[in-house]
């Protein structure tokens, strides 16, 4: 991404830009049909939902100097589905305002040619046409996109200044026709105030509330903000504040001294889409006119390239994240700009702009969508809140969520039109994540928790690794097994010793019981050692397998951290099987030397056979791994020898993907050509100081498997060996509840191997 390039004046410009002059010249007359010169109070209401939303943009702003807005305030609250559906109606919002504004200028464009061809007294049969002005939509949209790739702002602030000089100069004639003329005359003309009484209002406020829209676009951009926790909130205040400061004294203005005698109302019903030009030409004459067609044209193109902007960098900071695809998020090294989110998004603007034209319903619909959005942003600003230690509430995203989603709700009513809008794209967004997305997008996610402390605490997490220990000889190392493998800042490790109730006499029993206190006593001293405070459990049942089974679900476990330094002897792989088949959780089976330690790791071999079954598990560890020190992470793959050229190629790049989707750094990628799998694989582990590999994954049942080929390895070689099982359906809302009968485990677990 490119550096930090704007300042207080650009992020400010960025934001007036989006909020001033498109929403309200396209959509005052709608709103004083309406509800009559209420509308004043309707964008007054909606500037007070709006600048209390701005509160907990400010203060999610300040602890995530990002550039996403939303999204990333979702990504790093909620979890990466609830984001990806943020990101992807916010895009949308974002793509649909753009639309709204392309063909807007396109309209104002050809109101002023028409009426410059009307003055002129030619006959240009071409200007009105349909086809003529949705060319010069897209010609905005393509020139606005152009711009942008080749620069990381492109030329919007000197159509923000020009509008705002425009609007401070209608403002000024609209004061001068009010001290010139009858004042109690032109006050007469606002009663009735509110003709449709308070279902008016609210209905105003839901088709106005997006021309508040757009201050929203600088938490987008926050990446590119110089000092974005002080200048990101200060933007979005100063951007609001100006909008308003324009538009209630410019409505008010146009109900008075632009309306006719019998009222604004009537006006709006009978002309609504040219509304504010006649009243300008009403209190300027055409010098009114002309001025608000320039004010309208620099309005359109200014909010046309902030909602470009914003929605590429939203784009840009979900393709990052997967949750779009990897080429969205691409970099063009010559300008540093995202030109690829910048190229799709503008690709979305044609396609709406040519396959509706009228988007009277979509626009509907982003005011919807945004309402939603802003509801989500004060949730997570509570959220992100209370997560950071704050007990309290804080009373003013409480407030702010229930005005939007109150709002929203209504809205939704109102215009069923909006409703179903945003239903089918979410659906379309829906079938897109399950069936392209999600598996990237978890991958992405999975690695970034195990690198970010922060992540998992403010999601509200508190994953359990359950380690059960019954040779206190290995108690040390997996306790530091187990702090790599668990969730950095909030993960939590339970170490399980069962002591076994049948089957041997008093001295057996102290003996185990002897055992238990020297497990408890080397892991605390492990656990001061490293600053982390393992949890204790020391449980009596006549099957230990069942037993740890047993733990590990109804304590909710996330992963289950099995230490056997005799993998290979016969019916431990029997032992192993029944419990993977009966628990809900992640497994890692970590075969090495008591005493054995992570950061002995310097070497790792990961083998892969090109499936992506442990993907989310291998990335997480890997990253974990990644965070003490660098090392050095070689993925191998073993190809059979008769593999043609081209099936070769098609395997190398495929695996070379997988690669760089779980290192959490640098890397290597070794291929070997052969028959005999196993010999490559043990050779190169020879070498590693720690080997990582995937079971196997038994299809019918949907679980992971030890597998014949993992315990062959673990035969022909002597150095730490780390087997990684994914849960089934893992990352899913149907993770949990899914094992077996405990009853069904093989027994007896031997004593020194656990």
């Amino acid at each position: 991404m490119s550096e930090r390039h704007l300042g207080l004046f650009g992020a400010t410009a960025l934001g007036v830009g989006a909020i001033v002059g498109g929403g309200i010249l396209a959509l005052a007359g709608v709103a004083f049909a309406t509800a009559g010169p209420a509308v004043i109070l309707a964008f007054a209401f909606n500037g007070g939902i709006a600048f209390l939303t701005a509160v907990s943009f400010a203060r999610l702003a300040r602890r995530f100097p990002e550039s996403g807005g939303i999204y990333t305030y979702a990504k790093k609250v909620l979890s990466i589905e609830v984001a990806f559906v943020v990101g992807w109606v916010v895009w949308f919002a974002s793509i649909v305002a753009g639309v709204l504004y392309a063909l807007g200028f396109a309209a104002f464009l050809v109101e002023g040619l028409e009426r410059l061809v009307a003055l002129s007294g030619a006959s240009w049969s071409w200007v009105g046409h349909g086809g003529t002005q949705l060319g010069f939509a897209l010609g905005a949209v393509g020139v606005y996109s152009l711009l942008l790739v080749q620069r990381t702002a492109g030329g919007g602030n000197a159509a923000t200044i020009g509008k705002v000089i425009v609007f401070a100069v209608l403002l000024a004639g609209g004061l001068w026709a009010w001290v010139a003329g009858s004042s109690g005359e032109a006050l007469a003309r606002l009663s009735p105030f509110a003709p449709e009484g308070s279902l008016g209002l609210l209905q105003a406020m839901g088709y106005t509330f997006i021309a508040l829209q757009g201050f929203d676009l600088i938490a987008a951009v926050g990446g590119e903000v110089r000092d974005p926790q002080r200048t990101v909130p200060r933007a979005m205040y100063l951007s609001l504040g100006i909008a308003l400061v324009i538009y209630i004294p410019l409505l008010l203005i146009i109900a008075t001294v632009g309306a006719p005698p019998e009222g604004i109302q009537a006006l709006a019903q009978a002309h609504p889409e040219g509304l504010v030009a006649e009243a300008a030409e009403r209190f300027m004459g055409p010098s009114g006119y002309w001025l608000v067609i320039g004010a309208g044209l620099l309005s359109m193109l200014s909010a046309l390239h902030a909602n470009l902007f914003g929605a590429s960098r939203v784009a840009f900071a979900m393709a990052r994240d997967r949750t779009l695809p990897r080429r969205v998020g691409e970099i063009l090294g010559r300008t540093g700009t995202p030109a690829i989110a910048v190229v799709t998004t503008g690709a979305m603007m044609t396609l709406i702009a040519v396959a509706v034209g009228n988007v009277a319903s979509a626009g509907a619909a982003s005011s919807l969508i945004f309402l939603i959005s802003f509801a989500i942003v004060h949730w997570t600003a509570i959220l992100a809140r209370r997560r950071s230690g704050h007990p309290r509430p804080a009373a003013l995203p409480t407030v702010g969520a229930a005005l939007c989603l109150g709002l929203a709700i209504f809205q939704a009513i109102a215009v069923p039109e909006a409703g179903r809008v945003v239903a089918l794209w979410l659906g379309l967004g829906v079938a897109l994540y399950l069936t392209l997305l999600a598996p990237g997008a978890r991958l992405a996610d999975a690695s970034a928790q195990a690198r970010d402390p922060d992540l998992a605490r403010l999601r509200g997490r508190s994953p359990l690794v359950l380690v059960p220990i019954g040779n206190p000889a290995s108690a040390a190392g997996l306790v530091d097994v187990a702090k790599t493998v668990r969730t950095p800042g909030v993960g939590r490790i339970l170490l399980l010793s069962v002591v076994q109730k049948e089957g041997g006499p008093a001295a057996s029993i102290d003996a185990v019981v002897r055992d238990a206190r020297d497990i408890l006593g080397e892991s605390m001293a492990r656990g001061l050692e490293d600053a982390v405070s393992p949890e204790t459990l020391f449980t009596i049942a006549s099957d230990v397998w069942g037993e740890i089974a047993r733990v590990a679900n109804s304590h909710r476990c996330e992963t289950v951290l099995v230490g056997l330094p005799r993998l290979t002897e016969p019916g431990v792989e029997g032992h192993l099987e029944g419990l993977i088949s009966n628990i809900d959780a992640d497994v890692v089976i970590v075969r090495a030397p008591p005493r054995w330690q992570m950061d002995d790791a310097k070497n790792i071999l990961v083998p892969v056979k090109g499936r992506r079954d442990h993907s989310e598990l291998r990335a997480r560890l890997l990253a974990s791994l990644s965070r003490s020190e660098d090392r050095s992470v070689t993925f191998m793959r073993a190809l059979p020898s008769w593999a043609t050229p081209d099936r070769r190629r098609r395997i190398e790049r495929s695996f070379r993907q997988l690669a760089k989707d779980e290192a959490a750094g640098p890397h290597e990628v070794a291929f070997e050509y052969t028959d005999e799998a196993i010999e490559p694989i043990a050779r190169r582990a020879s070498e590693s100081d720690l080997v990582v590999m995937g079971m196997a994954h038994r299809a019918r049942v949907g679980r992971p498997s030890i597998g014949a080929f993992a315990l062959e390895v673990a035969r022909r070689t002597d150095m730490p060996l780390i087997l990684i099982g994914r849960r089934p359906h893992a990352g899913t809302l149907t993770a949990r509840g899914l094992a077996q009968a405990v009853s069904t485990i093989p027994r007896p677990m031997p004593r020194s191997g656990r």
